[in-house]
């Protein structure tokens, strides 16, 4: 069978060239690269919003999402002019790398074009890329840990948040978790954050202990229970965006949801077939995260009353 011919999308002011649009990406219901890239369009200022001025890894699948999956750190070759890059220094190898750094719906559409289905952003942004400006609450739920054990612990972590005078944002995952997202002030580097984030997770541990783990090592953790997993905050540790979509057969997208959902949410309800009308209903739920900027201080109070500290960053 031929090649499909490309395809010309208009993205506000840009042009972006999709080649190949009737390559079936998703297997489960068949949905193709172009399906894929409407998708993004569909969302366009929420992935915009999750993305903006931050280094981003890509997860490339130039087969499909059942074929060989790319970590891309550096920017693919040929990218038109109009597409920024940040560039990141990694010391441990003394290397560096100009990561994609969106700042226009074209550059998302672009990059599918390139084959990317999942967005990885840092934490961080252009401006300083070694001050975070987001806190991210992982709850990763253990081989055998049921979602209902999920829902629950994002309940107390509501809770904390609340009494810390923070605001969360929260998502599905696109898998089997939920994320948390809390802005913060771009004051302290990433062990601090990391340490913020460890010193909440034991508090949430302590209001939770039959659901939570925070134990560092996978090998000593109970399958059972939800890691909270402050180690999201390290430098360089990227997990996919809000409305990103997830290398799965199903396209599942992480997706932001109201707390008021949490307790009957399925993160397999939401996928690029069902996501794009619930964004044109709702909006982007993650809209006025810029404007509850937070200050990471109390959780560093607290990890110095309880003499916590974390491993070196490698």
């Amino acid at each position: 069978m031929g090649k499909s011919p490309a395809v010309e999308l208009e993205v506000a002011d840009r042009v972006v060239r999709i080649s190949n649009p009737d390559r079936v990406y998703f297997p489960a219901r068949g949905e193709t690269k172009l399906d894929l890239a409407r998708y993004y369009l569909a969302v366009g200022d929420g992935i915009v919003r999750a993305l903006r001025e931050r280094p981003c890894m890509l997860h490339r699948f130039p087969e499909g999402v059942t074929g060989e999956k790319v970590h891309q750190k550096r920017l693919p070759n040929g990218a038109p002019p109009w597409v920024r890059t940040v560039r990141v220094h990694f010391p441990r190898y003394n290397r560096h790398a100009d990561e994609l750094c969106v700042t226009h719906l074209a550059d998302v559409i672009w990059a599918v074009q390139m084959s990317t289905v999942e967005f990885h952003p840092w934490n961080s942004r252009a401006a300083d890329t070694e001050k975070p400006d987001e806190w991210r609450i992982d709850l990763d739920p253990g081989p055998t840990c049921p979602f209902d054990r999920v829902r629950r612990v994002a309940l107390v972590v509501r809770e904390v948040l609340a009494e810390l005078g923070a605001v969360g944002f929260p998502k599905t995952s696109g898998s089997k978790g939920l994320h948390v997202y809390v802005r913060i002030e771009p004051e302290h580097g990433f062990q601090d954050v990391r340490k913020a984030a460890l010193a909440f997770a034991h508090e949430v541990r302590r209001r939770a202990p039959d659901d939570v783990e925070t134990t560092w090592w996978r090998k000593d953790r109970d399958p059972s229970l939800v890691f909270v997993d402050y180690n999201q905050n390290t430098r360089d540790r990227t997990i996919a965006s809000a409305y990103s979509v997830r290398g799965y057969p199903e396209a599942t997208v992480s997706t932001p949801i109201r707390w008021d959902e949490i307790p009957d949410a399925d993160p397999h309800d939401f996928t690029i077939a069902t996501v794009p009308a619930r964004f044109a209903e709702l909006g982007d739920l993650h809209a006025g995260i810029d404007d509850a900027v937070w200050s990471i201080e109390p959780l560093l109070e607290w990890a110095a009353r309880d003499e916590l500290e974390v491993p070196d960053e490698q």
